[in-house]
């Protein structure tokens, strides 16, 4: 399956001199259509295992890239899993996060249209299903769905199967369309096991060396 989205613009990250600005979780606008529920759930167990204050310190290592419309709103552009997981936790959470983009329309159809083009909007459903139209992103992160390919890219990551690219936009979500065109036993976001030797393979092989993060065998091999 390849995923149509449109040539992207990486995400900026913070300066030294960038000023993190405090914001309600549930004011943020996510900028894509699901999650993989199995890295919600891993952050959540980590963020129960904090106080406020060891998540407020952590949460500032972390800042979230911000687009700014004119009218105010304001959109997420990447740490969707980590802030879905703390939202649920605490209703009344806050996080920090850095303006990559100020927009002066306050129109919300052609800010849309404006972060599409950036290839920062992902419009694909938990199933794999899009491009979707824009319009149908919900206002907060709580109306994610859940894709269990993202779930199993976040896994193969952990246990350094992939490597990280945090700049590219939607990384995790290309390699899960990569593997949903491939053949793999059935499985769920609460039941990963079933597919992740096929998937380790899958992950490894020469045909995944166009991805970002792929891991040559030379690579794996080294000390």
């Amino acid at each position: 399956m390849a995923l149509r989205l449109p040539p992207y613009q990486q995400l900026p990250p913070p300066r030294p001199d960038t000023p993190l600005i405090e914001l309600p979780v549930a004011s943020l606008r996510p900028t894509q259509l699901c999650v993989g529920m199995a890295e919600v759930r891993s952050r959540q167990n980590d963020f129960q295992a904090e106080d406020r204050g060891e998540r407020q310190r952590y949460l500032g290592t972390k800042p979230v890239p911000l687009v700014r419309s004119g009218a105010g709103e304001v959109w997420m552009v990447d740490r969707h899993h980590r802030l879905r997981a703390l939202l649920e936790l605490d209703p009344a959470a806050t996080a920090f996060g850095y303006v990559v983009l100020d927009l002066p329309t306050g129109d919300r159809t052609a800010v849309l249209q404006h972060l599409l083009g950036l290839g920062w909007l992902y419009l694909y459903d938990g199933r794999g299903l899009g491009p979707l139209p824009a319009s149908v992103l919900p206002d907060q992160l709580l109306g994610l769905h859940d894709d269990p390919f993202r779930s199993l890219v976040w896994r193969l990551k952990k246990e350094g199967v992939i490597e990280p690219a945090p700049l590219i936009p939607f990384h995790e979500f290309r390699w899960g369309a990569w593997l949903r065109s491939r053949s793999l036993p059935p499985f769920s976001s609460a039941q990963l096991q079933p597919a992740l030797p096929a998937a380790r393979t899958l992950a490894r092989s020469a045909a995944a060396s166009h991805l970002a993060g792929w891991k040559s065998a030379l690579r794996r091999r080294s000390p």
